[in-house]
């Protein structure tokens, strides 16, 4: 079952949880491999349904041309996801995650902020903050 639009996704969710299912979440940007794989299957174990979200976010990217050039492999993402377990596949456009008029949730994220990524893409991991937060708080 693929969702692209989040009311909808969040209302078969929250039916689900209705039902007393207990819901996996395992976010992506898509090109999946044997590691996402891992984690898929490793929540299918642990709850009656898994979602997965293929969603390349803009906010963790400080080059256009790094965003440009990120892989976008639906097809095969979907048969990987499929194949590791997955139920649901959550697929949003940027439009879907960041409105219009979205006002970016703040986070402090101490010296992590400037390491490892962070320290080659200022902005980094405060952009995966933001885009967690958001498809956590919509698959919840």
């Amino acid at each position: 079952m693929i969702f692209e639009d989040p009311a909808e996704i969040r209302e078969h969710i929250l039916g689900l949880r209705d039902q007393g299912k207990i819901i996996g979440f395992v976010p992506t940007m898509g090109a999946l491999h044997p590691g996402h794989q891992s984690l898929i299957a490793k929540a299918r174990e642990e709850n009656d349904f898994v979602v997965v979200s293929i969603f390349v976010n803009p906010r963790q990217f400080d080059d256009p041309l790094d965003l440009e050039r990120y892989p976008s492999t639906p097809d095969s993402d979907m048969e990987a996801a499929a194949s590791a377990g997955a139920d649901i596949a959550f697929m949003p456009a940027r439009e879907g995650i960041y409105p219009p008029n979205y006002e970016p949730e703040s986070f402090d994220l101490g010296p992590l902020a400037d390491k490892w990524e962070g320290a080659a893409r200022p902005g980094h991991y405060t952009g995966v903050a933001q885009v967690i937060s958001k498809l956590v708080n919509i698959t919840w």
